[in-house]
């Protein structure tokens, strides 16, 4: 079972649709690369998508350990290089809740160092992972 359909809609814009929930998000090329930047650019969303799976997979694991992570953030930053244009380097900073345990946090920590989109990146992408605690 296919997992998204993605439409191109002309002037550098896709639609992509979960084809299990019909969820939807419209991605643009960026300002620097020809494009309105009006959205979430494919290359975003790979950065994000770090950040979505690191957070879900401490959520899993935060569940087994009664923590309660919710209201965590993640904040993103991409940086791009050129000849080929691709991602160098992805830093994600976490701000997560007081934990009072040492080992919750490190049990967590490497439960979102395991996560899959980690271990699905190319490894010449630099990854700069902050856990901010508290």
């Amino acid at each position: 079972m296919s997992t998204a359909k993605v439409t191109y809609l002309g002037d550098l814009r896709t639609e992509c649709e979960h084809l299990k929930s019909g969820n939807t998000y419209i991605t643009d090329a960026p300002t620097d690369n020809h494009g309105k930047g009006e959205a979430f650019s494919p290359t975003d969303t790979v950065a994000t998508g770090l950040a979505n799976c690191m957070l879900t997979m401490m959520g899993i694991k935060s569940h087994d350990l009664q923590v309660d992570l919710k209201g965590s953030t993640a904040t993103v930053t991409k940086t791009m290089a050129s000849n080929p244009r691709r991602i160098s380097k992805i830093e994600v900073v976490f701000t997560l809740p007081v934990v009072s345990e040492e080992k919750n946090k490190a049990i967590l920590e490497k439960t979102a160092n395991t996560c899959p989109v980690l271990y699905s990146l190319h490894p010449d992408i630099e990854k700069a992972i902050t856990f901010n605690w508290g």
